[in-house]
């Protein structure tokens, strides 16, 4: 049984990145970022990281030079902004409509429902990954739609899975150990628990992909904000 405080506190955290979002965002819309994505990027980002991402938007993201530890959180949290929308969509995707996991191999390839369900986490996070790159790197070097998809590709590949490997990682202890060994409950998408263990997954996330976005960075793959 998932015990009481623990539903509090899932409660507080998502209205708290709701709040963290909106806070941005109006601020976006009277001071637009320079680079368009980004004003997509630093809501999304707030609806995991709350505070964290207030505070790095006031503090550096209206900001034209950045230190390079600083440039290489923003070209994490650019890439977990695609992630994230994608592992939103795919989740709800999944709880809607059950059959899109069975086509996923749920029940043939895979014994638990979960892993058919990262399988589509992962199409939709690299596809929306890729979509954010493109809206980046494209205006950047100026690039033709086929150019620039191929560079948005080479760009985030490595760390969009370094992404979704971290979120991959907190997910399964959350599921699990957490919620089925200690609590004996599910997590299910549709629970305030569920896109709490998320909000901590997505933390889990941009840690895992630092290292490969900074190495990214410094052999010129990636463009710096």
């Amino acid at each position: 049984m998932v015990p009481t405080w623990l539903h509090q506190l899932s409660i507080a955290f998502i209205a708290l990145g709701f709040a963290c979002a909106a806070i941005i965002a109006i601020h976006e819309f009277h001071h637009p970022q320079k680079m368009a994505i980004m004003n997509i990027v630093w809501p999304v980002t707030a609806l995991y990281a709350s505070v964290f991402a207030v505070w790095g938007y006031f503090a550096y993201g209206t900001r034209e030079e950045a230190p390079f530890a600083v440039m290489t959180a923003k070209a994490s949290t650019h890439c977990g902004a695609g992630c994230t929308v994608g592992d939103i969509c795919a989740e709800w995707l999944a709880f809607a409509f059950p059959v899109t996991t069975l086509a996923l191999g749920y029940g043939t390839l895979f014994p638990d429902r979960i892993f058919a369900v990262w399988v589509l986490d992962f199409i939709l996070a690299f596809l929306f990954g890729i979509v954010f790159q493109y809206f980046t790197i494209a205006p950047m070097r100026n690039l033709g739609v086929g150019e620039g998809i191929w560079q948005a590709v080479k760009a985030d590949t490595l760390s969009i899975t370094a992404w979704q490997a971290g979120m991959y990682g907190f997910m399964a202890f959350a599921n699990f150990y957490i919620f089925r060994h200690l609590l004996g409950a599910p997590l299910e998408t549709d629970s305030f628990e569920f896109w709490f263990m998320m909000q901590i997954a997505m933390i889990c996330g941009f840690f895992t992909s630092y290292p490969m976005n900074w190495w990214l960075l410094r052999i010129g793959v990636k463009e710096k904000m």
